[in-house]
């Protein structure tokens, strides 16, 4: 078992939890940070472990687990989100990082790099919930909106009934999709009851703060960080792996098929097992050669 070391560190309206797996200093060993959002540092537990020859860190987003906020508010901005992990990376004074961010954790990665490319030597974006370069963009943000005010007026059940069809719909948002009956949440094991909480982080502000974040391509293109676009194999179609695909076009470069869908990096966390040994294997080729986009060429 490799030792964990947990730390935390004053931000801007939160305290936030770190934990660093392995020894910082090794000789010549990069860190790897892997982020997530509002995903806490526990779903990186097993893809943690097929990288014990470096260090790896992993922290709770602001508002979440561990990470308290202390400004009354419940989520984050990817720009404030961002400054977090700014703040992280420096904290470590080891220079440079890697960073492997997931879906939420992607676009505040993103985000981070368009500001302090300085920080971080590659960035593999996995399946940031991206509407902005998609052709059904108008309706994405409509459809998400509409899950924010659902959960604002009927609660968890029927926004998370939403949510789920939203991202687990293949291709395209057409006029029948948003003209549908809305979905029964015990279809999905839900409750239809509200409990009267509004707290929850995935059908709250974050889900519009993410798919409607736009990006600075001048500055994520002029950054010295090289990005890495990742899409699920088994994810093909849907809302996330489309937009991976579609920002990676934008930046005239191509995403990188991973084994798994959205949660293939998983290995029984929260429920949900993925493909986490290949999964890391292809994330380990990817970060080792920086001349190709993927592993052997492997690309979407």
């Amino acid at each position: 078992m490799t030792d964990i070391e947990t730390r935390t560190l004053a931000a801007s309206g939160a305290d936030l939890t770190y934990d660093i797996h392995g020894d910082l200093h090794r000789h010549e060993s990069i860190p790897l940070l892997m982020v997530g959002s509002p995903m806490e540092a526990t779903g990186f537990g097993t893809l943690a472990q097929y990288f014990t020859d470096r260090p790896v860190v992993t922290y709770d987003p602001r508002g979440i687990a561990r990470s308290t906020r202390n400004d009354g508010t419940t989520s984050g901005t990817p720009e404030e989100h961002a400054d977090d992990i700014h703040r992280i990376i420096e904290a470590l004074a080891t220079g440079p990082v890697d960073i492997f961010a997931s879906s939420g954790g992607a676009v505040n990665a993103l985000a981070l790099v368009a500001r302090h490319g300085e920080l971080v030597r590659t960035l593999v974006a996995h399946e940031p919930p991206t509407a902005q370069f998609l052709p059904d963009r108008d309706r994405v943000l409509a459809v998400s909106t509409d899950i924010t005010a659902t959960y604002q007026e009927a609660g968890l059940g029927p926004a998370m009934a939403k949510f789920i069809t939203l991202i687990s719909h293949r291709g395209e948002l057409t006029a029948e999709y948003t003209d549908r009956p809305a979905p029964d949440p015990a279809q999905f094991g839900l409750p239809a009851t509200d409990d009267g909480s509004r707290d929850d982080p995935m059908v709250g502000p974050h889900l519009l703060s993410c798919c409607g974040y736009e990006y600075d391509l001048a500055a994520l293109a002029a950054s010295p960080t090289r990005i890495v676009l990742g899409t699920g194999r088994a994810s093909a179609g849907e809302l996330c792996a489309r937009a991976a695909i579609a920002l990676a076009a934008a930046l005239d470069s191509e995403a990188v098929a991973f084994p798994g869908g959205h949660a293939g990096f998983l290995g029984g966390e929260f429920g949900m097992t993925g493909e986490p040994e290949a999964f890391a294997a292809v994330l380990r080729e990817v970060l080792a050669d920086p001349s190709k986009p993927g592993p052997n060429g492997s690309t979407v």
